[in-house]
């Protein structure tokens, strides 16, 4: 079954630049999005106390701007999770754009799972 691609905005209170360390580090990741993260060169492992762990390749980036992943288990396809920061020209507020994939009938999990990692970061990051 293929994934459709989904999308997720939140307004953050921080510095882009702050913020980027959170999303394109393995230090900053593991402050928030797993529990252990190991980075050798493009690749990122990742751990969680549940045991689980996965493997995700950094395939873009632009400091302070996003970082796109692809997880092991989608090489081959077009599928990634992207962390955009958006600043609005007029009011300079800073949001997070999360860009994902996900099975049409996990929607609602997805979304709540990313919700709760967001939630983390903004308090990690002081911004919550």
């Amino acid at each position: 079954m293929s994934k459709i691609k989904v999308q997720y905005e939140y307004s953050m209170h921080c510095q882009a630049e702050i913020l980027y360390e959170y999303l394109a580090t393995a230090e900053g990741l593991q402050e928030w999005f797993a529990n252990e993260v190991e980075e050798k060169g493009d690749d990122f492992y990742f751990s969680w106390e549940h045991g689980s762990e996965e493997k995700a390749t950094l395939i873009r980036y632009k400091p302070e701007s996003f970082v796109r992943f692809r997880w092991e288990e989608d090489e081959g396809t077009k599928n990634y999770f992207e962390l955009s920061i958006i600043i609005d020209e007029i009011t300079e507020d800073l949001s997070l754009i999360i860009t994902d994939f996900c099975d049409e009938d996990e929607q609602d999990e997805n979304a709540l799972y990313w919700e709760n990692l967001i939630e983390n970061l903004q308090i990690k990051l002081g911004a919550a």
